[in-house]
């Protein structure tokens, strides 16, 4: 809320501001901060009321901690986890508490420092060889007693596949509520976790609070955060495990990778994204030849994945991947909320569509309206030359 009042150098005697009608002469009101408002003060038509704050240095509080779930596999830390721990920073500084991260893993090489060059005050480090690798039943029961011990406020994990796994079994050992797959996160006035995620098929945003169990948890999509870099002094505090082989119900005998190419869009750099407009499977061999003159991932749309040219792993959006990378080309993708949501954060967006009115021009940075079948072929030959 903010207080305002029809300034004197407003040439109308009153205002309807999306719905609240400020007349001159009233005194000082308490309105919402629409964005009608906020234009009508940066215009001068309005009057904002200032109210100073002093600002209290509070000491920082132990426990009650922001906690983030540092997921590593084969002993290096998931980008994620790095982005996660820049927003937890942010969440404990608002609610004036530490952030930490709990890492599992059989030994610790160098793991833990880097989780405080990247915003943890402290780092809870198990070390064990039954936590090489990720297992359900082991993990769930060293995070749920570390919950029980230290009861941080909040926890976050990332939204991949051992996130997606994790989280919701630890929600209901500890009897609390988790919202999945948030790509934003606040805390309100009250202090509570704001929990913003994506619904009724990206149609809308709902924003989700949890006000009586505890701890908050939540799963975060990757490449929805910053990652941020620190110069703090965080402490690692060392935590016994209190597991043994008889807990675990299954034993890994040996991982083999997959032969076929990974796909890694929330790491990418340039990705090249094509949608409904491509026209069929055939013309892929256009986005497959640009991405490789820009050394780019090849990224689609929910419509493209449904027709079955290129595998779900290469979805961005609502219920795909969400990305931010550099440099994102949207190639004959008309722009539904669904698709925007995964790509809008990206540093830069080029939008190639025909239709002059489609939604995706309203995030692209620059907008090319022809037809992509005449400038794809140009582009590619300027980038072969």
């Amino acid at each position: 809320m903010v207080k305002v009042r029809l300034s004197y150098n407003c040439p109308e005697s009153q205002l309807n501001l999306g719905g609240i009608v400020l007349m001159k002469g009233q005194d000082f009101q308490d309105v919402p901060e629409l964005p009608e408002i906020k234009q009508a003060i940066e215009q001068g038509y309005l009057e904002a009321l200032k109210e100073e704050k002093k600002e209290v240095k509070k000491e920082i509080k132990e426990g009650d901690e922001v906690l983030v779930f540092a997921e590593q596999r084969n002993n290096k830390i998931a980008r994620v986890a790095l982005e996660l721990l820049g927003k937890a920073s942010e969440l404990a500084q608002k609610l004036n508490v530490k952030t930490a991260a709990i890492l599992l893993t059989d030994k610790d090489s160098s793991l833990s420092n880097e989780l405080i060059a990247h915003g943890a005050d402290k780092v809870y480090l198990v070390e064990s060889p039954l936590l090489k690798n990720y297992q359900t039943d082991l993990y769930t029961k060293v995070i749920f007693e570390h919950i029980k011990k230290t009861k941080p406020q909040v926890v976050l994990y990332g939204a991949t596949h051992i996130g997606r796994d994790l989280a919701p079994r630890i929600a209901q050992r500890v009897n609390t509520g988790l919202t999945a797959d948030c790509t934003g996160l606040d805390i309100t006035e009250d202090g509570l976790l704001l929990q913003t995620r994506p619904a009724f098929g990206g149609n809308l945003m709902a924003q989700i609070q949890c006000h009586e169990r505890r701890p908050q948890m939540s799963t975060a999509r990757p490449g929805v955060f910053n990652i941020i870099r620190t110069e703090k002094k965080g402490e690692v505090v060392k935590v016994k495990p209190e597991i043994t082989e008889k807990d675990q119900k299954t034993r890994i005998l040996e991982i083999i990778k997959e032969t076929k190419k990974k796909v890694n869009l929330e790491e990418a750099d340039v990705i090249v994204s094509a949608g409904r407009g491509i026209g069929n499977k055939e013309n892929f061999k256009l986005i497959e030849e640009l991405a490789s003159l820009l050394r780019a991932e090849i990224g689609a749309s929910r419509g493209v994945i449904d027709a079955g040219w290129v595998p779900k792993d290469h979805q961005v959006g609502q219920t795909g991947k969400t990305v931010r990378p550099k440099l994102y080309i949207a190639i004959g993708i008309s722009g539904a909320i669904q698709h925007k949501v995964g790509m809008q954060n990206s540093e830069c967006i080029i939008a190639i569509n025909k239709d002059a009115s489609a939604p995706i021009f309203g995030v692209a940075d620059y907008g090319i309206v022809d037809d992509l079948f005449k400038v794809l072929p140009e582009i590619i030959n300027e980038l072969k030359k």
